[in-house]
């Protein structure tokens, strides 16, 4: 009996993505639509749409696996954290089953990123590999033997909820996160902390795209920025070696796309990781923006 197929949703604020996977991970179909605006009930009917289009064009019934910003509460089983406001305090994951007659599989768009660069992406064949999105937020997923971390709390991964660890004077408190605290590592390595850093030391205001693309340029000021940045993400990620020792630490989001990273994060993050030697590898995505749906798809990963 053929094994079933393997559906991916990247159920994202603006946009609903889906992908259909083959036992042994080939991309049979790839869809995209506009997400309803504020309508939580439209937003179900428009996943089960895809999903049933889906299986009728591929004449083939499959699992199906959902990625989206924020987690479900252990406590409640209700949505919280995510950027579809309409989502959160509801009962997603029971109501997409009801309305699909199946088990659904839910999980965060940053444990979906991870979960598809650990099975066929840069993080491939690794024991523990760590997934960081640094982008206009940061967010991270941990995959052990290709399978996600949720953690007792289901917040595993919540890296950029921590302090920029080793602070500097300059650095403390830091900018206020919208979490309520200062300090976070998201406030120093999403796109918009880069930007903030940058008009600090300059009193520019450049997007965090045009100062890598004026450092690379050889503009003085944006390669001290992006030095910078460089240090306190080798601090961040020394932090993760210290705690978890993953094999691999992937990248994604749109700071993963600066080439200097990979070179210059492993030769810096030695200095503060607990160790003589560093073994863990740090690779950019495979995947790209692609990550999220396939990685929603490999819910449904060997079960």
């Amino acid at each position: 009996m053929q094994p079933p197929l393997r559906f991916g949703i990247d159920l994202g604020g603006t946009k609903i993505e889906i992908v259909a996977l083959a036992p042994d991970g080939e991309e049979l179909l790839r869809r995209r639509i506009v997400t309803p605006r504020d309508d939580y009930r439209a937003t179900l009917a428009a996943v089960a749409h895809l999903i049933r289009e889906a299986e009728r064009d591929l004449r083939a019934a499959g699992h199906v696996g959902i990625g989206t910003p924020g987690s479900l509460s252990r406590a409640t089983g209700l949505l919280r954290g995510s950027n579809s406001t309409c989502l959160n305090g509801q009962p997603i994951k029971r109501d997409l089953e009801a309305v699909l007659a199946r088990e659904v599989r839910i999980s965060n768009d940053a444990n979906c990123f991870a979960l598809s660069e650990a099975v066929d992406g840069a993080g491939r064949g690794a024991h523990v590999v760590f997934g960081a999105i640094l982008g206009t937020g940061v967010g991270a997923g941990i995959v052990v033997d290709g399978r996600v971390l949720d953690g007792a709390n289901a917040i595993a991964g919540e890296w950029g909820h921590n302090p920029l660890p080793w602070p500097r004077d300059d650095e403390r408190p830091g900018a206020t996160c919208f979490c309520g605290r200062a300090g976070c590592i998201e406030t120093w390595l999403a796109g918009p902390g880069l930007a903030r850093d940058h008009e600090r030391a300059t009193g520019e205001r450049l997007s965090a795209a045009e100062i890598a693309a004026r450092a690379a340029r050889g503009d003085r000021d944006s390669d001290a920025t992006l030095a910078r940045y460089e240090e306190r993400l080798a601090r961040a990620l020394a932090h993760v070696i210290n705690l978890l020792d993953p094999d691999a630490i992937v990248l994604g989001g749109g700071l993963s796309n600066i080439d200097r990273l990979y070179a210059n994060i492993p030769r810096l993050w030695g200095a503060w990781v607990f160790s003589d030697r560093v073994d863990t590898r740090l690779a950019r995505n495979v995947h790209g923006d692609s990550s999220g749906v396939r990685g929603a798809a490999w819910l449904w990963g060997g079960n």
